[in-house]
This record gives C-alpha cells, sequence and structure tokens, in this order.
C-alpha cells in the first residue's frame, strides 16, 4: 500500500489514498503501526482520502492510539493539497466531508499547486452538552463553561471549553511549561468531566492580535500544531476579553492565522500544507 508523509504546521500525517486503493478493513490497528515514530512511518495520524457523496472527498482521521477524531484543522489542509495537487478533484473551493460535517477549502495555489490552505472551520460552539463536558451544567442541563474552575492533579485551574467538531480546553497561562503540558495535559484529557476526553491548549497571550499555544491532543499527546486547537483558542480569547477576533497562533511547528468572522460566525483557518515524501507500506 502506498501512502503519502505530509505536514501542516509540523502536525504530520500518513496518508493514504482510498480512490486508488481499498480503504483498509482495521484502519484503527493500521494507525497504531504506521504512526509509531521509531517503529512505523511516524506521524500524529492516518488519514484516509475517501470517495464521499456529499463532497469533492471524505477525510477519516485516526490518532496515534488509534481512536478516529471527528476533525483536524491541520489534516484538512494536508487533504485539500493532496485531492487538488493529485488530480482527484480541481475545484476551488473544495469541499471536505468530515465526523465534524462538510468544510469548505480556498485554495492558494502556486505554481500550480497548493501552497496555503484556508478552511472554514464552522460555528463554535459553547454549549457543555454539545463539547461535551460536565463543566458549568446548570441545573437545566444547558450551559457553558468559559473562566470555570477546574480541579486536576492537586491544581487549581481556570478553563474554557469549545467544540470545532471537537473538544477544546483552553487555559491560558504566564508561561508554557513542561509540567503543565506534559504533566498536567495527560490528566486534563482523561478528567471524568470530560466524556469523550478533550484536547488541551495551553496559551501564552502575547498581544491581543497575537498568542503562542502549546497543545496536549487527545489520542495523541503532545504535537507541533493543532488546527482545531488554533481555532478553539481565537474563540475563548476573544469571549473572556483578552484577544481580538482575527489572531496569529504561534505553535512550535509553525503559525497559523486564524479569524472568527462576525458576518457569519464562522472560524476560518489559514496555514500552509506541505507533502514531505512518498512510500510504501509493506501489509
Amino acid at each position: 500500500m502506498k501512502f503519502t508523509k505530509m505536514h501542516g504546521a509540523g502536525n504530520d500525517y500518513v496518508v493514504v489514498n482510498c480512490f486508488h486503493y481499498a480503504p483498509p478493513a482495521d484502519p484503527a490497528t493500521l494507525a497504531r503501526r504506521m504512526c509509531k515514530r521509531h517503529f512505523g512511518v511516524g506521524a500524529d495520524g492516518l488519514i484516509l482520502i475517501c470517495p464521499s457523496q456529499k463532497a469533492d472527498a471524505l477525510m477519516r482521521i485516526f490518532n496515534t492510539d488509534g481512536s478516529e477524531a471527528e476533525m483536524c484543522g491541520n489534516g484538512i489542509r494536508c487533504v485539500g493539497k493532496y485531492v487538488y495537487d493529485h488530480g482527484i478533484c480541481r475545484n476551488n473551493p473544495l469541499s471536505i466531508e468530515t465526523k465534524a460535517g462538510i468544510k469548505k477549502l480556498q485554495l492558494y495555489l502556486r505554481n500550480g499547486k497548493v501552497g496555503k490552505v484556508r478552511v472554514n472551520m464552522g460555528i463554535p460552539e459553547l454549549a457543555t452538552s454539545a463539547i461535551p463536558t460536565t463543566l458549568g451544567v446548570e441545573r437545566s442541563g444547558r450551559g457553558v463553561a468559559l473562566n470555570t474552575p477546574l480541579q486536576v492533579s492537586g491544581v487549581s485551574l481556570l478553563v474554557n471549553c469549545v467544540s470545532m467538531g471537537n473538544p477544546h480546553t483552553v487555559i491560558f497561562v504566564d508561561e508554557l511549561q513542561d509540567d503543565q503540558v506534559r504533566g498536567l495535559g495527560p490528566a486534563i484529557e482523561n478528567a471524568p468531566v470530560f466524556p469523550k476526553r478533550t484536547n488541551v491548549e495551553f496559551v501564552k497571550v502575547i498581544a491581543k492580535n497575537k498568542v503562542r499555544v502549546r497543545v496536549w491532543e487527545r489520542g495523541c499527546g503532545e504535537t507541533l500544531a493543532c488546527g482545531t486547537g488554533a481555532a478553539a483558542v481565537c474563540v475563548a480569547g476573544f469571549l473572556t476579553g483578552r484577544t481580538d477576533r482575527n489572531i496569529l497562533v504561534r505553535m512550535p511547528g509553525g503559525a497559523l492565522k486564524v479569524e472568527w468572522n462576525t458576518e457569519d460566525g464562522c472560524v476560518y483557518l489559514t496555514g500552509r500544507a506541505k507533502e514531505v515524501f512518498c512510500g510504501e507500506w509493506p501489509d
């Protein structure tokens, strides 16, 4: 089975073209094997690009632990580049079906190939029942969790919960530290108040239009970037008065531009996508 290694802001993926190959019978096991850094190809996830009855293509994404994610902002930019550059579909904008709905991608070409991709990430969801989390839940079963106290591993935190098709917990800090990301990150991901676990973003505000972020991703661990996480940071930052609606999010793997549009209420994510190499998996 042939595959392509790609990345968006250092968030790297093994991409399989299921227009040419039958989808693997057990993608969860394949993801765990291929994504191993020292014994496989090495990646933050496995992406299957499949035919869709509703859009130009369907994206399925599996984390390193084999769990299937609803959406991935960096991964979908890689999908857009692959679909266009490899001639699967030359529409611009492209429509990509995900478990979080159909996403529209505006492609920016350079020398006939995709360089940057702008993704309509959709309208953020703040209702605790939709994220889901039991934080901030009122007796009616409704509520939001912004600047909400959370006690984990003996540490008191103020957290902000946002769904961008997948759950995110945004925490604003004075400094980005290893003991926060790698220590508290997994504890927060698996906290009982998040029944489907959660992605965790630690954020240092540099200016109203600029932040630095480190991410602990659900099912992956710390990654160099997270597109849906960048979108969630923008929403949480604006709603708590820390940032503007349009910000530059700097992550260890690179920078992402995020805009929370006032007209349609959607969050737009812009960044590069790159193809690294192609290979063949022996199975």
